[in-house]
């Protein structure tokens, strides 16, 4: 359990759509949640900016490069006895390589909006890959230098 006076544990989340409009889930190996499937991100580590945090995490969790699209805005999430401000982007992979679980993720994949119900990915997540989905239909966008941000 956080310390309710400290605030919110400041993290990251991203929506990671690939050409074919298919959404990068990950299947948590550690605390919290576990052996689900969810969005990847984690802590924004002392010092770092989120953008720098996402970018790392999708490094780490899924082996992708990834470039920021844009911000989808700041949730708030309660896991476990744990209260997470998690600020959300959407993301672009910079390649066509195929994730790999990494860091603490079980189990990597690309999904449809579709089969995210048959993993059991919770509600708030559903729809933060809505939100994402919509926005993305939205921005013409293309990596400048093929780099991430």
């Amino acid at each position: 359990m956080n310390d309710p006076q400290a605030g919110p544990v400041r993290a990251v989340g991203a929506v990671v759509v690939d050409g074919r409009g298919h959404v990068l889930l990950v299947c948590r190996g550690r605390p919290p949640a576990a052996g689900t499937w969810t969005l990847p991100g984690g802590h924004i580590e002392a010092g770092e900016s989120p953008e720098a945090a996402i970018v790392r995490e999708l490094r780490e969790e899924a082996t992708l490069s990834t470039a920021i699209v844009c911000p989808l805005g700041e949730v708030i999430l309660e896991r476990e006895g744990t209260t997470f401000a998690v600020q959300e982007y959407l993301l672009v992979p910079l390649d066509d390589s195929a994730p790999q679980a990494g860091d603490d993720a079980a189990d990597v994949r690309w999904v449809s909006l579709e089969e995210m119900h048959g993993l059991g990915v919770l509600d708030d997540a559903v729809a933060m890959v809505k939100r994402g989905l919509e926005v993305r239909g939205t921005i013409r966008y293309t990596p400048m230098n093929g780099s991430a941000r």
